[in-house]
């Protein structure tokens, strides 16, 4: 699977109530939680974002509660993947469950500047920047894991795998 778009930077710690504020947890349906992504960091993100644009961001991202309004609103926004120096556990897991693919990159969010073009090969753990012309490595995904997400989330896969009823 490969990914490209713009780099949207975010720093540390960056927690769920700030992905998607408590006040528009009354919904599930991706594009309006999508509309209200990163609202308390950059009232104008969702605005600005193009499909398929990327979140890279620093360490402990998507620390907090264990909502997958998280994940879902930042896939319901358009973006494509996010990179960051590490996950909150649950939020790792939350997203791949949703079909978002998240990758861990100590190099990307030191290096990597806002707006860049950046392409990941998520197969091979390379990300290169376009931009500036270099390349960075990230952990890559277990085959199984980029089945899920290739599939649309764990659900889906399940469905597929015929491992449920409809």
């Amino acid at each position: 699977m490969k990914i490209k778009g713009k780099a949207w930077k975010f720093g540390d710690n960056i927690n769920t109530d700030e992905i998607i504020a408590a006040r528009y947890l009354n919904t599930f349906d991706e594009k309006e939680l999508g509309s209200y992504c990163m609202e308390d960091i950059d009232k104008d993100f969702s605005q600005k974002i193009s499909k398929g644009d990327i979140i890279v961001a620093g360490k402990n991202f998507g620390c907090g509660s264990s909502r997958e309004h998280a994940p879902i609103a930042i896939k319901g926004c358009g973006i494509s993947c996010v990179i960051a120096e590490s996950f909150a556990r649950i939020f790792y897991r939350n997203a791949i469950n949703i079909g978002l693919p998240i990758l861990i990159s100590k190099d990307a969010h030191k290096k990597i500047k806002e707006k860049n073009l950046i392409e990941i090969d998520v197969s091979k753990g390379i990300i290169n920047n376009i931009t500036q012309k270099k390349t960075y490595s990230t952990e890559k995904f277990a085959d199984f894991m980029q089945d899920i997400v290739n599939s649309g989330g764990l659900l889906k896969w399940i469905r597929k795998k015929g491992l449920a009823k409809r």
